[in-house]
């Protein structure tokens, strides 16, 4: 196959390979909580099974990581896809059946490492394109998350009763049928021989690349833009709540917040390549300052779906940005714990966010969590100001 079609070819199978594991982690966001509801020996732990998901991805993204750092790229995605989708998957339908919340739990732990080995679809992107393709290949990848901003919310609600005997079984059960189908494409991705671990491949010390003013950006920018979009996400449902709205009017607001992240992944990488990528990383800044200005406006319809949505965008301009910026600072030897420690610490701020969002918007209500939003935000601005300012001095030295 020439080389311009078996890149298009890759990144295409890496782009629904996304599709159908963002369709597992959205039904988790929607329905786990519900289903831990009604397991759960104490109502308080009833999203404590969205919890565990995130703490499995936690503690599987670097192991993930170095894992394919030995195997390469193919068979770790088939291995996720294999333990975590198609296994996580069966597992929750099993703890549905036998009405075990703590084996409920157990599936949502091995769906959290499904997912810590499929963040990495957008560093394979990375692997699989040629330089000037990159983060249009990484953009595309993450916009995959667009078609399953639409699936999820369907599998978690229109297949609930698809397992006649295990009531809220079914979506569960296609989160596995589609994890098999993942397995199917990924053994067809072929990664150019840069792409893969070479043997007698050195690599410097990780002390000596995290020393690196792009490292440091493209981790905070990552990290804080990830942890802000999603300790705000999780609070949204409840303040909506308190302010009187339905919840079909919370499901509408939440929808347009996915598009907001991915959909902008059609044209992130085009931008990144005409604009640069501190210019997006700064645009990404503003939108979430932004989102700030109208959450604090009013707390109608309107103003949630303009801020939820301007909160995507910002992401997924912050997220993007970083994920290129960081495939820009480490050789393909140095991959592996380069990027697994990107993504421990995003993951670990992501956990921290979610854990935190509840009792924030207990104890500070809506308008005043998103002002204290402000401080990591201002946080992303100074590092990137630092770092224009030590680029242009270098240039001039």
């Amino acid at each position: 196959m020439p080389l311009v079609s078996r890149e298009k070819a890759n990144v295409g199978i890496l782009v629904a390979s996304q599709t159908l594991f963002m369709v597992a982690t959205i039904t988790v966001m929607t329905l786990s909580g519900v289903v831990g509801q009604a397991l759960s020996p104490n109502p308080a732990f009833a999203t404590l099974p969205i919890a565990i998901m995130m703490l499995g991805t936690v503690t599987s993204t670097l192991p993930a990581s170095l894992f394919m750092k030995r195997v390469g790229r193919r068979l770790g995605f088939i291995v996720g896809a294999s333990v975590g989708g198609i296994g996580g998957g069966l597992v929750s339908v099993a703890g549905i059946a036998a009405g075990s919340f703590w084996l409920f739990c157990a599936g949502n732990l091995l769906l959290g490492l499904y997912q810590g080995f499929a963040m990495y679809y957008r560093f394979a992107a990375a692997d699989v394109a040629s330089p000037t393709f990159r983060s249009k290949a990484i953009s595309l990848v993450m916009a995959g998350g667009v078609v399953a901003a639409f699936l999820g919310p369907w599998n978690a609600s229109a297949t609930l009763d698809w397992v006649p005997s295990v009531p809220s079984g079914g979506p569960y059960m296609i989160i596995a049928i589609l994890a098999l189908i993942a397995i199917g494409l990924l053994s067809q991705l072929k990664v150019p021989p840069r792409g893969e671990p070479q043997p007698g491949d050195t690599s410097r010390p990780m002390a000596q690349i995290a020393r690196q003013p792009r490292f440091v950006v493209a981790v905070i920018a990552g990290a804080i833009g990830y942890g802000v979009m999603v300790l705000v996400m999780t609070a949204t449902p409840l303040a909506m709540r308190t302010q009187g709205f339905e919840m079909s009017q919370v499901a509408f607001i939440m929808q347009w917040h996915v598009l907001g992240m991915y959909a902008p992944s059609f044209f992130t990488g085009s931008l990144i390549t005409r604009f640069g990528v501190e210019r997006i990383l700064t645009a990404g800044v503003v939108i979430l300052l932004g989102t700030v200005v109208v959450t604090n406006l009013g707390v109608s319809l309107a103003h949630f779906w303009v801020g939820l949505v301007l909160l995507g965008v910002g992401w997924n301009f912050l997220f993007v940005g970083g994920s290129a910026l960081l495939s820009s600072v480490h050789s393909e030897a140095e991959r592996g714990k380069v990027q697994g420690v990107n993504d421990l610490i995003i993951f670990t701020l992501v956990a921290i966010g979610s854990l935190m969002s509840g009792q924030l918007i207990h104890r500070l209500g809506w308008e005043v969590l998103n002002l204290a939003m402000l401080a990591p935000i201002v946080l992303v601005a100074i590092v990137l100001i630092s770092w224009k300012v030590r680029f242009s001095s270098s240039r001039l030295a």
